[in-house]
């Protein structure tokens, strides 16, 4: 496969999986927000979006942040600049999606575009609007999933969405434990407990999680996003499912890894396989997930060198991993 159709394949389904998981992470800040404006601000340094910001705003208003994550152009991070960009990766390589994804992919980008023009009525009603994100990003995935053939661009789109999607889980988490709840008072209240709730909610977490934990408590719910095997959005399921979606582009099934980006999965898998909660609490949740999303980081620079690397043309500039 040419390595400008895996880049734009990739892209495509990384931005489309980054829209939906900021209106997730501005949802999520909206539940458990207690009105401060120290609450909205980890959202935009969470990101490393807060010079681009600063410069743009000042002020960490709720207004501010929102029409900044929502739709500000300057934004490479925005839920507009991520459409424009999946749409304009999508229009490159027309001839490999169908005719579905194509019109799918369109349908999202026109609607959040629509949306902008009239960006006053959307943060009246923010989550009504982020529940529209979220669900054209769920129809992108399933006709992806239903009408494209499951080679090697369908991988590369995988390995796109999970990527991103890790990253997401690993700073929503973040977010919660380390910046928004310092206030040790508050650790097992009623406020406590509802925040995590909605946390777990964010992630579509809360149904699975409450069938295999029960009760709700901070460890459960970081072991669950970041350790379980098998709920789809935690961080060692989407490294895994990546991985096997690299293998099956190489080729190679057997346990040693042959190049930079085999090396890389195959080492956070790895550490997330071994690992055990009490090891992570005592090395530290935040410091825990900075270990991971470096590993993210080293990712996705492997799949540039062995993939994406010899691209004809410098097509890539606007598409950063500045928040993987």
């Amino acid at each position: 496969m040419l390595s400008r159709v895996a880049d734009s394949v990739y892209w495509v389904s990384r931005y489309i999986e980054r829209a939906e998981n900021v209106a997730r992470f501005v949802d999520v800040n909206q539940s458990i927000s207690l009105g401060g404006t120290h609450q909205w601000s980890p959202l935009i340094y969470a990101s490393g979006d807060d010079e681009v910001f600063t410069k743009l705003y000042g002020a960490f208003t709720t207004a501010n942040v929102l029409r900044f994550l929502l739709f500000e152009k300057e934004n490479p991070n925005s839920i507009l600049s991520c459409l424009i960009n999946a749409r304009e990766n999508a229009r490159t390589i027309r001839e490999i999606l169908s005719v579905s994804m194509w019109e799918a992919i369109n349908r999202f980008y026109l609607k959040v575009r629509e949306a902008s023009k009239n960006q006053d009525a959307a943060l009246q009603n923010p989550a009504s609007f982020l529940e529209r994100v979220k669900r054209f990003s769920h129809e992108v995935i399933g006709v992806t999933e239903a009408t494209m053939s499951h080679g090697d661009a369908w991988n590369f789109a995988r390995i796109g969405r999970l990527l991103e999607r890790a990253d997401k889980t690993s700073r929503i988490l973040d977010v919660k434990y380390y910046v928004l709840l310092p206030d040790l008072a508050h650790v097992g209240s009623t406020l406590d407990i509802v925040q995590w709730s909605a946390l777990l909610e964010s992630t579509s977490a809360l149904h699975m999680y409450r069938k295999q934990h029960g009760r709700i408590s901070p460890r459960s719910v970081a072991e669950f996003l970041i350790l379980d095997p098998d709920f789809p959005r935690s961080i060692r399921s989407c490294i895994a499912q990546a991985e096997q979606s690299l293998r099956d582009i190489t080729g190679n099934h057997g346990d040693s890894a042959l190049s930079l980006a085999e090396t890389a999965f195959a080492d956070l898998r790895g550490k997330l396989e071994t690992v055990t909660l009490d090891e992570i609490m005592n090395y530290g949740l935040h410091e825990y997930i900075d270990l991971c999303q470096q590993g993210l980081n080293d990712m996705g620079t492997a799949l540039f060198k062995n993939f994406f690397e010899i691209r004809p043309y410098a097509a890539t500039q606007s598409q950063s991993q500045q928040q993987s």
